[in-house]
């Protein structure tokens, strides 16, 4: 596996990747207030592509990305990942995962956030909570001499006494110059097991939780994702840097304190 270390001082990569991961963050700030009923996913895919392209002068990564055909992903209650943006306009309580990765300077900081369109279900807060909570259990997993396994047990094991499931097609993933580069890590799996991490990796954690079966399937667009039994679906993210001693959140948003 070659997994490409990001501590080159030459090419001040992490702090390039550190500024992308801070305006891909600065993208799910902005975009927060403008979702809600009666606006379209491709309304939302118009308003980040004009912030990232005219306000921050960033690339939108995902547009043309192996055919992708818009700038930010939108997975709608039971869609799981890589929602394609387009004309159905939001209802209120429709959960939305908004998914953000930018270019900067020829670095990608990638990041995702749920929202919700007005008041969401008891069930949608819930799943929503547990999948954030397994996101930062995962996060807090990360330090030198830990392993990948033991990210995926943790927020295998959270979600699963929560009496949710937890999507295995799609894992996180390294990042840096490329988008998607070694490792995998995958969100499920068994303590001691996987790559060692050291210092200088950077992936992201990306849990997909599921309220109902983790199975899956991917819809004739050749993109979108949902859930076979039609349950909500969760989805939250983060660029993770392994330092000498933990992990510092590339992403992380102003109000998460917790990380």
């Amino acid at each position: 596996m070659q997994i490409n270390l990001k501590n080159n001082k030459e090419t001040e990569e992490l702090a390039k990747m550190r500024e992308a991961g801070r305006l891909a963050a600065e993208v799910l700030d902005y975009i927060g207030p403008f979702v809600k009923p009666g606006v379209s996913t491709d309304d939302l895919n118009q308003l980040c592509h004009a912030y990232m392209v005219d306000v921050q002068h960033v690339i939108p990564a995902p547009l043309n990305y192996r055919g992708f055909p818009k700038s930010i992903c939108t997975s709608v209650n039971y869609q799981v990942c890589h929602g394609i943006p387009g004309p159905k306009k939001l209802k209120n309580g429709d959960v939305v995962n908004i998914d953000v990765t930018v270019i900067h300077e020829g670095f990608h900081g990638d990041t995702s956030k749920m929202f919700f369109a007005g008041k969401p279900s008891i069930l949608a807060e819930r799943l929503s909570r547990i999948t954030q909570e397994c996101l930062y259990l995962g996060i807090r997993a990360v330090k030198p001499g830990a392993r990948l396994g033991d990210i995926g047990a943790v927020i295998q094991a959270h979600a699963e006494s929560n009496r949710f499931s937890v999507v295995r097609e799609y894992c996180g993933h390294g990042i840096g110059r490329i988008f998607h580069e070694e490792p995998n890590v995958l969100h499920y799996g068994k303590p001691g097991t996987g790559e060692v991490l050291r210092a200088g990796m950077i992936f992201t954690i990306e849990p997909m939780i599921n309220a109902g079966k983790r199975f899956v399937k991917l819809l004739p667009d050749g993109w979108t994702v949902v859930t076979k039994d039609h349950s909500l679906s969760a989805q939250w993210e983060h660029t993770i840097l392994v330092t000498g001693t933990g992990y510092e959140v590339l992403t992380r948003r102003k109000e998460e304190t917790e990380i």
